[in-house]
């Protein structure tokens, strides 16, 4: 299982927001790159990224960071937040992004996100923000009114090879992930499933690590200092 710490960008510093509430953030730190390179000191392999104002306006806004980020360290980067073009994906890319994360851009119109499985294959993911079982949309300020396991069906059937799963509900709020709803996601989909949301402890991780997820984000938990990164990747094997 691949542990991914998280760094959410807001105003260019290193933000948490519970249960997506811009106006509820706490900041960590003004230097993302810093906080990168101390995930990668633990032992990190993986970076998600979160690009929130870029979430909020429809386009990136710290690709210049995220290019720092991936300059100045080795870790493999997944970002997501205001990829909605072909254009803006590929300058993520350009940037050093190994996997884009897309969810608004692909509601709507499914001929449009077959043909971007197509041209990117595995260098994107499904970012399925759920709120109520419902599909959040930009930036979780919305919701698109579909059921988020019949999204991610035929997302599944016309190309989707990797879904991150997010709770809202349980995103920043240190209560635990939502164990059930990650259940129907990996009994429904023969794909990877990266688990989102609610990790806020190491014995979060086991019990996610048991439902076969590929990978588990982590975000508050690291910053309030509940468990260390390092002794995350141990618990893990790494």
């Amino acid at each position: 299982m691949t542990i991914y710490p998280a760094i959410d960008l807001l105003g260019g510093k290193c933000v948490r927001l519970r249960r997506g509430d811009y106006a509820d953030s706490t900041e960590y730190s003004n230097d993302p790159v810093s906080i990168a390179q101390g995930f990668q000191d633990e032992g990190a392999e993986w970076l998600h990224v979160v690009d929130l104002d870029g979430a909020k306006s429809g386009e990136p806004q710290h690709l210049e960071t995220i290019r720092r980020i991936c300059t100045q360290t080795s870790l493999r980067v997944q970002l997501g937040g205001g990829l909605r073009t072909d254009e803006s994906i590929d300058r993520a890319l350009e940037a050093g992004v190994q996997r884009a994360v897309l969810g608004t851009r692909l509601v709507g119109n499914f001929l449009h996100a077959q043909g971007i499985f197509e041209r990117y294959g595995d260098k994107v993911a499904v970012g399925l923000d759920l709120r109520d079982g419902c599909v959040a949309i930009h930036g979780w300020t919305e919701t698109a009114g579909l059921a988020g396991i019949d999204f991610a069906k035929t997302l599944f059937e016309i190309g989707a090879c990797r879904f991150i799963v997010t709770d809202v509900a349980t995103d920043g709020m240190l209560e635990g992930p939502n164990i059930e709803l990650l259940e129907v996601f990996i009994k429904t989909l023969e794909t990877p499933i990266i688990a989102s949301g609610g990790i806020s402890g190491l014995a979060d991780l086991d019990r996610v690590r048991a439902l076969g997820v590929e990978g588990v984000i982590v975000g508050k938990a690291l910053y309030e200092g509940n468990f260390t990164l390092a002794a995350a990747l141990s618990q893990d094997g790494v």
